[in-house]
């Protein structure tokens, strides 16, 4: 095998793994009629209590503007509940409802399940060497990516 075949299967395989995992969450999440970044701002809102749109944008990889739609959405369907900040009048803070946190807690003990699956699919030393690979594969693919030019 050449080397660069081995680095194209590289590319091939994370990307492969990212998109087998997407496709499991996304199946998931639908039963539960929420989207992934619907999902991952609920997990950040379990985590982390009460956040700014801002915060949650940064936490879920995507922009302001989309996370207010986002939201937007939520609230309407009971999900959150949108409060002005103590500390800042123009800021809204955004906390999980107990619907939001009954539907987060359903769906993640399903996504946890495939979770349990892939630890056990490696020993222990593996999935350390595993994460640690990982890491240093996304560090190199943040490093190489260059922002958009405006």
């Amino acid at each position: 095998m050449s080397e660069t075949a081995s680095i194209s299967d590289l590319c091939s395989e994370i990307r492969s793994a990212e998109q087998a995992l997407t496709a499991h969450h996304e199946a998931v999440l639908r039963r539960y009629g929420l989207a992934m970044t619907q999902y991952l701002v609920l997990l950040a809102l379990s985590r982390e209590g009460g956040m700014s749109a801002a915060q949650l944008a940064r936490t879920c990889g995507v922009r302001q503007q989309s996370i207010s739609s986002v939201l937007s959405g939520m609230q309407d369907k009971g999900l959150i509940r949108r409060r002005q900040s103590p500390l800042h009048a123009k800021v809204q803070v955004a906390t999980a409802t107990s619907e939001g946190e009954t539907v987060f807690q359903r769906a993640y003990q399903e996504v946890a399940v495939l979770e349990r699956q892939l630890a056990e699919a490696f020993s222990p030393a593996e999935r350390a060497s595993l994460v640690a690979l990982l890491e240093r594969a996304r560090a190199v693919l943040v490093q190489q990516t260059r922002p958009a030019e405006p």
